[in-house]
């Protein structure tokens, strides 16, 4: 306990699945986390629940794509709470598709939610933590943005947001702001239910993972929770694979 006191944190696509973990662990670490989605009963669902166990937690209304959705969550962030620490850009969407089937709108959907979000969300955070005297900004990845996938326009918005977290660590290390990118494997959440929901599809994953599990949203949260914290101090510019191997094997 406690690994976030004194800490503030935002973190996107908070109403559920992973974000809502990752907003309830670091509550439970002593951090005042803002939460922002576009699915607004559900994040204030999940706000409350926050508060009902003594945490501190602020739903907002953000829209990733969103320059100005984003400049009021991190206002928010500061009004509430004097000030802002950590960013988690977690939000994303999922289209599963290969080159040929994916069209124009596909691919600037996934862009904008994936690619643009993270950039908006690092340029609006970053004034705030400079105020603050340092920050730690983790982009939720996918083991899609280190290895090929099928996916093409999901693949290539992931592969984006490792190289924008290596150069935003470059840029912003004089000023003590760290990034990262974290790259999970196949986490049991609605985003990926569709590629793991049939036992056959089950059972492949499991067959394709060394550790032979799939992974669970706490099982990422505690990598975020790390590169969150202090005790992550003198990593930037780095990849956090969370996988169970998928991406060590032939």
């Amino acid at each position: 306990m406690g690994r976030l006191e004194g800490k503030v944190a935002l973190i996107s696509g908070a109403a559920r699945g992973q974000g809502a973990d990752e907003a309830r662990l670091f509550a439970e670490e002593g951090a005042c986390v803002v939460l922002g989605d576009i699915i607004d009963e559900e994040g204030r669902q999940v706000s409350a629940e926050i508060g009902e166990l003594g945490g501190n937690a602020t739903y907002v209304h953000l829209d990733v794509t969103s320059e100005s959705d984003w400049k009021n969550a991190v206002s928010t962030a500061v009004n509430e709470y004097g000030k802002l620490d950590v960013l988690v850009n977690n939000a994303g969407i999922l289209i599963t598709k290969g080159l040929e089937e994916t069209d124009n709108s596909d691919w600037e959907a996934i862009q904008d939610v994936n690619s643009k979000g993270v950039f908006l969300g690092a340029k609006a955070a970053v004034p705030a933590m400079r105020a603050a005297g340092s920050g730690s900004i983790v982009n939720i990845s996918s083991i899609a943005g280190l290895i090929g996938s099928r996916f093409t326009a999901y693949g290539a918005s992931k592969g984006l947001v490792r190289i924008l977290s290596k150069s935003i660590a470059v840029e912003y290390g004089p000023e003590q702001i760290r990034c990262n990118s974290v790259h999970p494997g196949i986490i049991e959440t609605d985003m990926v239910d569709g590629l793991i929901g049939t036992d056959g599809g089950r059972q492949a994953m499991i067959d394709r993972t060394p550790l032979g599990i799939i992974a669970n949203a706490r099982d990422v949260s505690l990598g975020v929770l790390y590169l969150a914290s202090d005790e992550s101090r003198y990593v930037t510019g780095s990849e956090l694979v969370i996988d169970g191997g998928i991406t060590v094997r032939k």
